[in-house]
Formats: structure tokens, C-alpha cells, sequence
């Protein structure tokens, strides 16, 4: 495919080097690349370029910083879900013995 068409070959090399970018942690080459995904004529490329530089400032922290969420927003996401399942069945006992876990007394 991308020895076919040049627009399929620009995004996937673009594709390639985020993903080196976010992998090896290199935010210094951020800006370089937003700059070449900006200037592509690949709308997606252009809005998701325009997006890392509206919050640039949290993915260049995200890219320097060992810190991360990801804990948080897993417990988030798994609270969601059960309350999700749940939904006019059951009460918040209930909910919360699945939350927090049943230990018997």
C-alpha cells in the first residue's frame, strides 16, 4: 500500500516516527513532528497534530515525566464498568461489596 500511493506512505511514516517518539520518550522531537504532520495534506494527521498542540504542554510531561495515571484511570475505568453492569439491579451494598471486595466477617 505504501509503494502504491504517497498519501498512505507519508502516514505511515509519520505513524512510525510518533510511536518511536512516544516509545523512546524523545519529547524534544515533538514539535518537529507536529510540524510535519500539520503540513500533510492527511486531515486525521493535521486534527491529531492540532490536538497534541492544543495540550502540548501535558504530552511533553507525559513524554519527560516518569509519572503516570494509569493506575487511577484503570481503577476509573473498572468502577465505571461495574456500575455500568449494574444498573437498576442492585443497590449500593451491593456495589459496594463488589467495589471494595467481600471479606467475610
Amino acid at each position: 500500500m505504501t509503494q502504491g500511493d504517497a498519501q498512505v506512505d507519508l502516514a505511515y511514516t509519520l505513524g512510525q516516527e510518533f510511536f518511536k517518539i512516544v516509545r523512546e520518550r524523545q519529547p524534544d522531537q515533538l514539535n518537529a513532528w507536529i510540524d510535519q504532520a500539520t503540513g500533510s495534506k492527511i486531515s486525521a494527521l493535521k486534527s491529531f497534530a492540532n490536538g497534541l498542540q492544543q495540550d502540548f504542554e501535558a504530552v511533553k510531561a507525559a513524554l519527560s515525566l516518569e509519572w503516570s495515571n494509569g493506575q487511577t484511570e484503570g481503577q476509573v475505568n473498572r468502577l465505571k464498568m461495574l456500575k455500568r453492569q449494574m444498573y437498576g439491579r442492585a443497590n449500593f451494598d451491593l456495589l459496594r461489596k463488589r467495589v471494595l471486595g467481600w471479606f467475610p466477617p
